[in-house]
């Protein structure tokens, strides 16, 4: 096409061109140099997304264009079902993904108590029933399998992207299609500016976790990316689990610490700034507080 373009030297094949170039260069556009004071790019030229690198209602007409459609898994299980869940989902509807088609998949032990909710225009609500574990730890682990075969039967034939949040949560600004990419990452808030030897890695030899240092720290409350990746994602760390399991292991912070190891190995592709996934603290560098950290309970929301 570039050829035919070049080759046909008139205003209308310009301007063909240009918007051909448009398509192709589209995923490159952020302005790095806009936030000198923070990392904006990784070692391996994938972008870290803060407020002020983007143009939002550029990346939302291009994927309004593209017709793309997004999944959000959600756990809400025993009693952080009635603590978080009506919170998250309002908050969401308020916040994620305007614009586009969005389906919140909420897997809960009790069905019958997820609030109703009047959703906005392309905008759905699937509820699947899992079991409640008895330890809020295989809880937290099991979800990977779970989000795996959940992608495989159902989110795949209905969306292009998913995103796998945590329910003790709330959206608090944007959180829009700047975030969309093949593979998500989120910058744990505690340690985007922590030296290496603090990131609390799984350094147990005998865990699949195991890792004598990394690139960040990524937090296990929110990731995303296309479906096969996010599919990939889960079943590796649901397999380093049952690994561990065999081996009479525990990593230190269970999913999140396959997680990191998986994003260690398997790069991701764009990498989400602690705005996307903050605590209530005030800090100079988040001039946008898109997602925030609910406070916890865990002393009675926790099984043992």
């Amino acid at each position: 096409m570039f050829h035919y373009l070049l080759a046909h030297n008139c205003e209308n094949n310009v301007n063909l061109l240009f918007i051909w170039l448009f398509n192709i260069t589209f995923v490159f556009i952020f302005r790095f140099r806009a936030r000198q004071e923070v990392e904006t790019r990784t070692s391996w030229k994938a972008p870290i997304i803060w407020e002020g690198m983007f143009d939002p209602k550029l990346y939302d007409q291009k994927h309004i264009q593209k017709k793309s459609s997004v999944g959000l898994t959600v756990f809400a299980v025993g009693r952080y079902l009635d603590a978080y869940l009506k919170t998250f989902l309002t908050s969401a509807e308020q916040h994620f993904m305007l614009g586009l088609q969005v389906t919140y998949y909420v897997f809960t032990d009790q069905p019958d108590k997820v609030p109703h909710l009047e959703l906005g225009p392309q905008r759905s609500l699937k509820v699947i029933q899992v079991e409640k574990h008895s330890r809020w730890q295989d809880i937290s682990m099991m979800r990977m399998k779970t989000i795996s075969d959940t992608i495989e039967s159902e989110i795949r034939h209905h969306c292009n992207y998913v995103f796998c949040f945590d329910v003790d949560q709330e959206f608090k600004g944007r959180f829009g299609s700047e975030a969309l990419g093949d593979s998500v990452a989120q910058i744990h808030a505690y340690f985007y500016k922590a030296p290496q030897q603090s990131l609390t890695y799984d350094r147990n030899p005998k865990s699949k976790a195991y890792m004598e240092y990394g690139d960040y720290y990524y937090h296990a409350a929110l990731f995303g990316g296309l479906c096969e990746h996010v599919k990939n994602l889960a079943d590796y760390c649901f397999l380093g689990i049952m690994e561990d399991k065999l081996n009479h292991v525990e990593a230190l912070w269970h999913d999140e610490s396959h997680l990191n190891k998986y994003f260690w190995l398997h790069k991701p592709t764009r990498l989400l700034s602690p705005e996307y996934c903050w605590d209530r603290a005030p800090n100079k560098d988040i001039q946008v507080i898109r997602l925030i950290w609910a406070p916890k309970h865990y002393d009675t929301l926790r099984t043992k």
